[in-house]
């Protein structure tokens, strides 16, 4: 059966980003289509550990990432739930001196851009937190942020969206794109066809697929986090734990279990990826060194999942440099999950006002210009396919 659908805008992507875009849309009162291939929230923004928080990010995503948080902390008001968000605070531990050093040093660069961290060292830090294993010296603590489940707030926001009168068609592979003098078209290729003057380009790990078929590219590659959880555990982690350099992050549910990253998967195929056995075994080394609770603890679940990641690890967000009211918002790096509402509101403001209440210049594809790999356009009717990095070491916080 065919339909043909007009909207204002046409999103491709159904994670946080796309659903967050579509809802903010409705809410400024534009008709919109979100074109999801698998289901809403279930692919990246599904999967990923649940980090909320603002610290260790760089510089130039913080106006985003402090947006966010104003959001998380009305979340029941745009999804009509909590998502089991809790601001317990976020933990990022020195393992050494030098570690002190780097956090003292980022402490004072990023004071005057609003966030508030406190340093906790010595016997003072020792006494706050008994549970971290000897390795851990002092750790920097920043209040505001938190933990929250990907699971139950990614598909949320595509629920609100649809709530709030977007159109959302899940288990819909976009195959062929174009953009003609009237705006753009997007099809299926089995009936389908939606026609708008815009078009919003999120579709996470396979972003450069759509870009592509205009012109656009960057040097985006795929990641695999790899994470574990634990069966329920008595509670002794009250706080969001990262640590200083990258490594292992960890968090611990209302229920007990124990959430833990810091390793990655492999990719298979186009879609999907799964746990590295060594690397998973790395994780449960590391998880027992630094959280001695978990010593004896059963791990009952592994998992990986695909997302974009690019060289200097902050993602594309803003409009197409050659086609007009194209916007890409990709390459995430794995940290997108707390900004990921903030971005969708920013994308919406730059669809219906013309600009964004936070500054985006950073996240600019035009970065990638002189030095873009793979620029060729991707045959209309491909298969989205995102390019595999090497298993390198991992060296950032993941959220």
């Amino acid at each position: 059966m065919s339909e043909r659908i007009r909207a204002d805008v046409t999103i491709v992507g159904g994670g946080i980003v796309g659903s967050a875009a579509a809802l903010f849309l409705c809410r400024f009162g534009l008709s919109v289509v979100l074109l999801e291939r698998g289901l809403c929230g279930a692919a990246a923004s599904g999967v990923n550990y649940g980090g909320v928080r603002t610290q260790g990010r760089p510089v130039s995503q913080l106006p985003l990432a402090l947006r966010a948080r104003r959001i998380w902390e009305r979340l029941p008001e745009f999804i009509g739930i909590d998502g089991e968000y809790l601001a317990s605070g976020h933990l990022k531990l020195a393992r050494s001196e030098a570690d002190l050093h780097s956090l003292q040093a980022y402490r004072e660069r990023v004071r005057e851009h609003g966030l508030d961290l406190h340093l906790i060292t010595g016997r003072a830090f020792r006494e706050a937190y008994p549970w971290l294993g000897d390795r851990a010296i002092a750790g920097s603590f920043c209040a505001q942020d938190g933990h929250a489940n990907p699971r139950l707030v990614s598909p949320a926001f595509a629920r609100a969206a649809q709530a709030a009168g977007a159109r959302v068609i899940e288990r819909c592979e976009v195959t062929q794109l174009e953009h003609t003098g009237a705006g753009f078209v997007a099809s299926d290729g089995r009936g389908l066809e939606v026609r708008s003057p815009w078009l919003l380009n999120c579709a996470g790990a396979w972003a450069l697929d759509v870009a592509r078929r205009f012109g656009d590219s960057a040097p985006m590659t795929s990641i695999h986090p790899g994470m574990a959880v634990t069966e329920p555990v008595p509670r002794f982690m009250d706080v969001n734990v990262g640590v200083e350099g990258g490594g292992i992050y960890g968090r611990q549910t209302e229920r007990g279990n124990c959430v833990m990253g810091g390793s990655r998967g492999v990719g298979k195929g186009s879609f999907y990826a799964q746990p590295s056995t060594v690397a998973m075994e790395q994780l449960c080394r590391d998880m027992a060194q630094l959280f001695p609770p978990l010593a004896n603890a059963h791990v009952i679940r592994f998992w990986s999942g695909v997302e974009g990641s690019l060289p200097d690890h902050q993602p594309v967000i803003g409009p197409s440099p050659g086609t007009p009211q194209l916007l890409h918002a990709f390459g995430f790096c794995g940290a997108g999950f707390q900004t990921g509402p903030a971005v969708g509101e920013a994308l919406a403001e730059l669809v219906h006002l013309g600009r964004s209440s936070a500054p985006l210049d950073a996240f600019s594809m035009d970065r990638f210009a002189p030095d873009i790999a793979q620029s060729t356009p991707a045959a209309a009717g491909s298969r989205p396919r995102p390019p595999h990095a090497p298993q390198a070491r991992l060296t950032e916080e993941r959220d």
